[in-house]
């Protein structure tokens, strides 16, 4: 991956993080922080029981230790606003605390999920420092400096592993979401230009058949101008055509205009094609007889049987 490419991730992961900060709590919100808050305070309370009922710590101490872990477990309603400078606050009071234990977890987590993977590199540095730190302070009474050290690494390590497990798993169903969305955006906007050259299509078609009818009707006009000698009944018949060729033209009128002018949803529902208003093979001695009543001469070879005339 190249730097721009890089760039490009870490300002989108960015922007994406920004918006999930900006977004009101919802109800789910609540729940998740109260549950993150109670399985913090019980956490804390059963890795801190062995301080507890050490003999060793003054009453002082054990409700000021008491007094950080509250505090730090109410300071998690903020860990979707400000979940970097929380972990950091967090991991400095667990160096003295034992009970901050359990919300720094949480603290950890949160980073994981909502940060990118440099953030969470630079907030796990510091708590591998603070891993060290934390025995050499206070020491557990039931372990020692290993074994202290060795189960804070654990702890640590599930946490951001976990943390970072949802993240990808969030970022990978919002890329699959908006694949599909992109998806269904181009498959729409293919749909509408098949249906905007279907019906170009069809336009031009029926331009060819409104051009035959205007012919008739040139044809017609004209051997009613030049035969001033026609019987009556003559120019009745060639009246009858043009008013019937006029009335076919201005249907076939109406039906391009309709057809272009037609919106996308007009289209059948199952995606295909408007109906095609242009004559068939079966009309073609219609048109043949037609272009006779007109006076033309027009021989019809029909060797597949298609349109059902005579040669």
């Amino acid at each position: 991956m190249s730097s721009s490419d890089a760039a490009r991730t870490g300002s989108a992961e960015g922007a994406r993080d920004s918006k999930r900060v900006r977004t009101r709590r919802t109800l789910r919100d609540w729940i998740v922080d109260v549950c993150c808050i109670s399985l913090a305070a019980l956490f804390s309370l059963t890795a801190s029981e062995s301080m507890a009922t050490d003999p060793s710590v003054s009453d002082e101490a054990l409700f000021a230790d008491l007094m950080a872990g509250v505090v730090a477990c109410l300071a998690l309603w903020l860990r979707r606003r400000r979940p970097v400078e929380l972990a950091l606050v967090l991991l400095a009071a667990g160096v003295v605390s034992y009970y901050v234990a359990g919300p720094l977890l949480v603290a950890l987590f949160t980073v994981a999920v909502h940060r990118p993977l440099r953030t969470v590199a630079w907030v796990g540095g510091a708590a591998l420092a603070q891993i060290f730190a934390a025995p050499a302070v206070h020491p557990d009474p039931d372990l020692d400096y290993i074994g202290d050290v060795l189960l804070g690494a654990l702890l640590v390590s599930g946490a951001i592993g976990w943390g970072m497990f949802v993240r990808s798993r969030r970022l990978l169903l919002e890329s699959l979401r908006e694949r599909a969305a992109r998806a269904e955006a181009e498959a729409a906007l293919r749909a509408e230009r098949t249906q905007r050259l279907t019906r170009e299509r069809i336009a031009r078609e029926m331009h060819d058949v409104l051009a035959h009818r205007l012919s008739l009707l040139s044809v017609h006009a004209g051997a009613l101008e030049y035969r001033a000698d026609a019987s009556p009944q003559e120019v009745a018949e060639a009246a009858g055509v043009i008013r019937s060729s006029a009335h076919q033209a201005l249907q076939d009128l109406r039906e391009v205009i309709g057809v272009l002018r037609a919106p996308d949803s007009d289209a059948t529902a199952e995606g295909s094609p408007p109906d095609r208003p242009q004559p068939t093979l079966a009309d073609l001695p219609r048109l043949v007889e037609e272009s006779r009543r007109a006076g033309m001469r027009v021989t019809l070879s029909d060797e597949a049987g298609v349109a059902g005339a005579d040669a």
